[in-house]
C-alpha cells in the first residue's frame, strides 16, 4: 500500500502488527474524544451560538458579538469565569508573556514548581544566555523554581516555600517542553493545588496548558487553577485556526491580561476578529477529534520506534497528559534524518529538506519539520528538537491518524536508508 512513498515491505508489515497491538489504547482515546465532543457541542448550544456570530469586524472591533460569543464558549468549556481568545495573541509564548506581565509587578516573585520552563519562556523570564531588556527580570520581577523529583512535584519543598506568603504567582508547565521529564497529568495538578490551598489561598496558580487541551476529561481550571494559557496553533485550533491563543480563568485576572494586550481602561472591549471567527469556531468544533488523531499518531509512533530499539516517552500504553511524543535518537544524524522524514511525509513542502539552524528564543540550534497548512501549526504532524545530547525528537500532531501514520513510516524509512547522510 505504501510503496509509492518509498516504504519497504518490512516496515509496512511491522506497522500492521503494531496496529493490532495498540487497538485497546485507541478505544480509550475514542472514549475521551466522545466526552470532550459532548463538552464542546454542549458549550455551543448552551451559549446560543448563531450564524450571525460567524461574521467578523474590522477597525477597532468595539464590543464585537462574534468575538464575545467565542470567549463565552471558551469560558464555558473550561468552566472558567471569563476568557480572552484573540488572533492578536500570536503564539503560546506571547500569551504566557502577556499573562505574566499582566499579573506580576516589580519585586513580585514568580515560582515555577515544574522545573525549568520551555526554552522561549526562559527569555521572557530573563534566564536565558541572551538577556532581553524587556524580560521580567529587567522589570525587577524575581524568579525561583523547584524541580520535579522522579517526575513528581517536590511537595515538601513547595509547601515550605509557599507558607512564607511572599510568592505572587506559581507557574505549572503541563507539557515537558525540550526536557526529558514526563508531562504532568491533571490528576497530579489537582493534588498539588489542593495542598497549596491548605496553606495559601491568595497565590495565583497559572497553568501553561499548551499541548494538553482535550487530552484528558478535565482542564486545569476545573481542578483549582486560577488561570490557564494555550495556543490555537496547537490542540484547540485543530489545524483550522490560522492564528491565535487563549487565556481562561478568573474574571479579574482576565481583565488584567486584556488590559496588557490592548490598553488600560479598554481591555476586552476592542479587538477586531478580521474574518477569523469561522476558523476559530470550526477549529474548536473539530478539536476533540483532531486531538484524538494526534494521540493515536503518537501511540503508533511510540510503539513502532520502541519495536525498532529506540527509547521512547511516553510508552505506547502509558497515560498521556499531552500530545507530545519523544524519541531518543542518540545521534545528531538520526535526529536530523527523522525530522527530514517527517517533512517528506507532509502534504506541504514535502520536497523541502530541513536542517538545524539558529532560532530566536532558543539557545541551541534547532531542527524543525512541519509541512503544515498553517505555518508552525503543531497540531498538524510536526517534529523538532534541539541539537544537543541525547538528541531527542519531539513529535506532535496529526490532523488524521492515517496521514500521521504515513508520516511516521516515511520518517522511519528515511532513517533506515543509512547510506544517505544529511
Amino acid at each position: 500500500m505504501y510503496k509509492e512513498f518509498g516504504i519497504n515491505e518490512e516496515i509496512e508489515q511491522l506497522s500492521k502488527k503494531v496496529e493490532e497491538e495498540i487497538k485497546p489504547i485507541f478505544d480509550k482515546i475514542n472514549r475521551i474524544c466522545q466526552i470532550n465532543s459532548c463538552k464542546v457541542l454542549n458549550a455551543f448550544q448552551k451559549c446560543g451560538l448563531q450564524e450571525a456570530h460567524l461574521y467578523s469586524s474590522t477597525g477597532y472591533g468595539i464590543d464585537e458579538p462574534g468575538r464575545n460569543k467565542i470567549e463565552e464558549i471558551y469560558a464555558h468549556i473550561f468552566k472558567a469565569e471569563d476568557s480572552l481568545v484573540r488572533t492578536q495573541l500570536i503564539s503560546g509564548t506571547h500569551a504566557l508573556a502577556v499573562t505574566l506581565f499582566a499579573l506580576l509587578r516589580p519585586n513580585d516573585t514568580l515560582l515555577s514548581i515544574s522545573g525549568e520552563p520551555y526554552d522561549t519562556l526562559q527569555t521572557v523570564i530573563g534566564n536565558g544566555k541572551e538577556q532581553s531588556k524587556s524580560s521580567l527580570k529587567s522589570f525587577g520581577i524575581k524568579y525561583e523554581q523547584i524541580d520535579l523529583i522522579n517526575n513528581e512535584f517536590d511537595e515538601d519543598k513547595i509547601m515550605e516555600r509557599v507558607k512564607n506568603n511572599d510568592i505572587k504567582l506559581i507557574e505549572i508547565q503541563r507539557s515537558r517542553g525540550y526536557s526529558t521529564r514526563k508531562s504532568i497529568t491533571i490528576e497530579k495538578i489537582e493534588k498539588i493545588i489542593k495542598e497549596i490551598r491548605k496553606i495559601n489561598n491568595d497565590v495565583i496558580i497559572m497553568v501553561d496548558n499548551c499541548y494538553g487541551e482535550l487530552v484528558e476529561e478535565k482542564e486545569p481550571i476545573e481542578v483549582g487553577a486560577d488561570i490557564a494559557v494555550g495556543s490555537l496553533m496547537k490542540n484547540l485550533g485543530a489545524g483550522v485556526a490560522t492564528s491565535g491563543a487563549y487565556i481562561v480563568g478568573k474574571k479579574e485576572l482576565i481583565e488584567l491580561c486584556a488590559e496588557r494586550l490592548t490598553s488600560p481602561g479598554i481591555g476586552k472591549e476592542i479587538g477586531p476578529s478580521l474574518n477569523q471567527n469561522p476558523l476559530l469556531i470550526k477549529g474548536l468544533f473539530f478539536a476533540p477529534s483532531v486531538v484524538a488523531s494526534s494521540l493515536k499518531t503518537a501511540v503508533f509512533a511510540s510503539r513502532m520506534l520502541e519495536k525498532l530499539g529506540y527509547d521512547v516517552e511516553p510508552k505506547y500504553d502509558e497515560v498521556r497528559a499531552d500530545i507530545v511524543q519523544t524519541i531518543k535518537l542518540g545521534t545528531e544524524d538520526e535526529l536530523v534524518k527523522f525530522c527530514q522524514g517527517i517533512q517528506m511525509g507532509s502534504p506541504i513542502d514535502s520536497n523541502v529538506i530541513p536542517y538545524p539552524g539558529e532560532m530566536g528564543g532558543y539557545e541551541d540550534k534547532v531542527i524543525m519539520a512541519a509541512g503544515t497548512f498553517t505555518q508552525g501549526s503543531t497540531i498538524e504532524l510536526s517534529c523538532d528538537g534541539p541539537i544537543r545530547n541525547p538528541y531527542i525528537a519531539y513529535m506532535q500532531g496529526g490532523l488524521t491518524y492515517d496521514y500521521g501514520k504515513i508520516g511516521i513510516l516515511k520518517a522511519i524509512q528515511h532513517m533506515k536508508n543509512k547510506e544517505e547522510k544529511y
